[in-house]
């Protein structure tokens, strides 16, 4: 969105230098209404860019983001460890996987839940989906190795799905719907299978095993790719883009110029 803009900035300077009124003007207000749909859009982005620069954290702007790290084994083993004994046992629960950038709770989910940020453990996912704790009837929010919140409300989905699919298995197909950034486990309450949410599909029935293997294959296309500092590499990107159509620009000019000569 941010290239678009630009390019669109880039498009209207070069429109009104060549006094092309009509372009000009339509381009002109292209731009004003792409700033503030942008503006709309980002929020979340905007306000942590504030934040960041109220307490003086400028330099953390160019480094990668710490979210980015992939989860190593021993986490992911935890999880399946814990979803196999819920499975075993017959008890619902909901499980939301953070694979890429940072997913917004206050905008994404329908309600935050309550803020945990503990480690992740077999035991403590056990302990939070038994039926007689207060925050079993809801999502945990894993971010690389922390549970960061629990009890979370997820949208649901608008698709028309089997009459086997209860509320879990809804809500995760609308919260991966929603954002690509993430993975949902859902084990069924009823039947105790296990199920894998990715953009919106369910791929289940799973074993433990296939689970496993499906969220390391996951992690590590995650892991190949590097993470870069963002602005860093959009600014190369822009001077690039800018310095290839002011060179288109001149040399246009120039070569009409020696025509007319």
């Amino acid at each position: 969105m941010v290239r678009g803009l630009i390019i669109l900035m880039l498009a209207a300077a070069i429109s009104n230098r060549l006094q092309l009124g009509l372009l000009s003007f339509v381009l002109e207000k292209l731009v004003i209404g792409s700033a503030v749909a942008m503006a709309l859009n980002l929020q979340a982005e905007f306000r942590r860019l504030l934040e960041q620069l109220g307490r003086g954290e400028v330099m953390q702007l160019f480094r990668p983001p710490k979210e980015a790290i992939p989860k190593p084994d021993s986490v992911t083993d935890e999880i399946v460890d814990a979803v196999k004994e819920l499975s075993q046992n017959r008890t619902g629960a909901l499980l939301i996987l953070e694979t890429d950038r940072p997913i917004d709770e206050q905008r994404d989910f329908s309600v935050p839940g309550v803020r945990l940020n503990a480690e992740v453990s077999k035991e403590l996912l056990q302990t939070i989906f038994q039926t007689s704790t207060l925050l079993h009837d809801g999502a945990v929010f894993i971010r690389g190795s922390r549970v960061i919140a629990a009890g979370v409300i997820l949208p649901l989905s608008e698709r028309t799905a089997s009459r086997q699919l209860g509320t879990r298995h809804r809500a995760a197909m609308g919260i991966t719907e929603r954002i690509e950034n993430c993975l949902c486990i859902v084990v069924s309450e009823e039947t105790g299978s296990i199920s894998l949410a990715e953009r919106g599909t369910l791929n289940r029935p799973l074993t433990s095993s296939k689970l496993r293997e499906l969220l390391r294959e996951r992690f590590s296309q995650s892991a190949d790719r590097e993470p870069v500092a963002p602005l860093r590499n959009l600014g190369r990107r822009i001077s690039s883009k800018t310095k290839a159509l002011y060179s288109r620009f001149f040399r246009s000019k120039s070569s009409a110029s020696r025509e007319k000569k």
